[in-house]
């Protein structure tokens, strides 16, 4: 069950990176961000897929969403110049408050 949650996070981060990603491929004009955003939607869809073996499929779905969710936030307040308005700050608190409640009430 441990594999099947590292699993889901590391699905969870690649959703951030081809998120992030598709900002960079300039609607799909720009070959090399497009390819390595394929890349990370490939994997991040089989990563999820492989976490489903053993998690419930609403709990995994919603906790990889939220990851990514999350993580493009978080990468667009640090690197993009997004706001950082405290209510945008406090949703993004209500996501991960979410997440954790979700691997806490998941049995193992």
């Amino acid at each position: 069950m441990a594999t099947a949650w590292i699993t889901l996070i590391l699905a969870g981060l690649m959703e951030t990176g081809w998120a992030i990603g598709l900002k960079y491929t300039e609607g799909w004009t720009k070959l090399y961000p497009s390819l390595a955003t394929l890349a990370l939607m490939a994997g991040s869809f089989y990563l999820l897929s492989k976490s489903l073996e053993d998690l419930p499929v609403g709990t995994a779905y919603a906790i990889w969403t939220g990851i990514g969710a999350v993580g493009t936030i978080i990468i667009g307040i640090l690197v993009l110049g997004e706001s950082r308005d405290v209510a945008r700050v406090l949703c993004l608190l209500l996501i991960v408050a979410g997440i954790v409640g979700l691997k806490i009430l998941t049995p193992d």
